[in-house]
């Protein structure tokens, strides 16, 4: 029974023990499941992201320069070789006949609107008209004394209209004085009206006078001269060539099949040989077709913003043809690409740090190329100093970029 008792005793004792050890060691279990708690994957990679972020901002940061992506207009284009065509040209001719007496110009003299190409001979139309100003001169001095003899006229009938009450009166020499009146009313009608024809005729030989001087219609060179000084030129007969240097327009013959995008005015390019590039406006498509090509002609009115030298009738340009109407695409400045194997990069600044994105690109438009997907209107994407750029390095965006 001794022994037996002994036993229940120590037993009892471990029971007390283990129960003290069970409380003791839940405290360190909270803590042992709050710091696994703490240290779970999701846990880990917030504070990767955030010993990441911090030792960028610790860093040196990178001056960049950077442009918005941006939403531009793009149409694919088809270079079509074109002319230009002066708008005014043809040949000067005189209007009157006569000996040219003056030759002003010679091939390659430019002259402005109004200036003199040739004179003709003019004396005998000189004379004439000195001769017609002679007869409109006697003709207002015959109308003075027309007008003198109705005063005369009117004067008697007045003092014969003031005798109708007297003895003196005579009704024969009233009816005189009335007759005298009319007369010289008709007298000076007649008179008016001879001397507005003389001044017709006056008129008549003044622009005769006018167009033996032979002037240019419009500005331009003078390409060709056609008479000399002592030849005789009638009527109609050409004295110079002029071609506009100023007025020109551009022509190009356009496959029927690409016509859809050019409605009038629709915006293009065009490009001389020596490179030099401008723009223009479609002015019209003429209704005329090429069998043989299976193109039609189409004229631009170019947008020159000050004159351009050595432009020339006939010459040959390449004007950019729209293969339909334009559409908005999403463009980055080509600086802003980094090719890395097949792959194209770009670098957008997010919260002062340098985050790189895979682009996939479109169609270029000047300096810019389309961008399908990798970014959104806005992203500040760096142009400049992007060359050795590593993501998540800090950046510091220059100013005035």
């Amino acid at each position: 029974m001794r022994g037996l008792f002994v036993a229940m005793k120590i037993s009892g004792s471990l029971m007390a023990l283990a129960v003290m050890a069970a409380l003791l060691a839940a405290p360190g279990a909270e803590r042992a499941v709050a710091a696994e708690a703490k240290t779970s994957p999701t846990k880990q990679l917030d504070k990767k992201k955030k010993t990441k972020s911090a030792q960028a901002r610790g860093g040196r940061a990178s001056l960049v320069g950077v442009d918005p992506a941006r939403l531009e207009p793009l149409s694919q284009t088809v270079p079509i070789i074109g002319r230009l065509v002066a708008v005014r040209s043809g040949r000067v001719s005189a209007e009157v006949g006569g000996a040219v007496r003056k030759l002003a110009v010679t091939v390659g003299d430019h002259v402005d609107a109004g200036d003199l190409i040739a004179r003709l001979d003019n004396a005998t139309v000189q004379g004439q008209l000195a001769v017609q100003q002679s007869q409109v001169d006697e003709g207002l001095a015959e109308l003075t004394a027309l007008q003198a003899e109705l005063l005369l006229a009117e004067q008697e009938l007045g003092r014969q209209n003031d005798l109708k009450k007297s003895g003196a009166f005579s009704k024969a020499k009233y009816e005189d004085a009335i007759q005298n009146v009319a007369k010289a009313k008709a007298n000076i009608v007649r008179a008016k009206a001879m001397i507005e024809t003389r001044k017709a005729t006056r008129r008549l030989t003044k622009i005769n006078l006018d167009k033996s001087e032979i002037r240019a219609p419009y500005a331009g060179v003078v390409s060709e001269k056609l008479t000399e000084i002592g030849a005789y030129v009638r009527a109609g007969d050409a004295v110079v060539s002029l071609v506009s240097d100023t007025s020109l327009e551009v022509e190009a013959d356009v496959p029927s099949t690409r016509l859809g995008g050019l409605q009038t005015g629709v915006n293009v390019k065009f490009e001389l040989v020596d490179g030099r590039s401008f723009n223009a406006v479609v002015r019209a498509v003429l209704p005329t077709e090429n069998p043989l090509t299976r193109t039609r002609p189409v004229r631009f009115s170019p947008k020159f913003e000050q004159p351009v030298a050595g432009l020339a009738d006939a010459q040959t340009v390449t004007v950019n043809i729209p293969l339909g109407a334009s559409r908005k695409v999403l463009t980055v400045h080509k600086d802003a690409i980094i090719k890395r194997g097949e792959k194209s990069v770009v670098f957008v600044v997010a919260d002062e740090v340098a985050e790189a994105r895979t682009v996939r690109l479109g169609e270029s438009t000047g300096p810019r190329i389309e961008v399908t997907s990798g970014l959104k209107e806005g992203d500040s994407v760096i142009i400049r100093g992007n060359e050795r750029l590593r993501p998540g390095a800090q950046v510091k965006i220059r100013t005035g970029s």
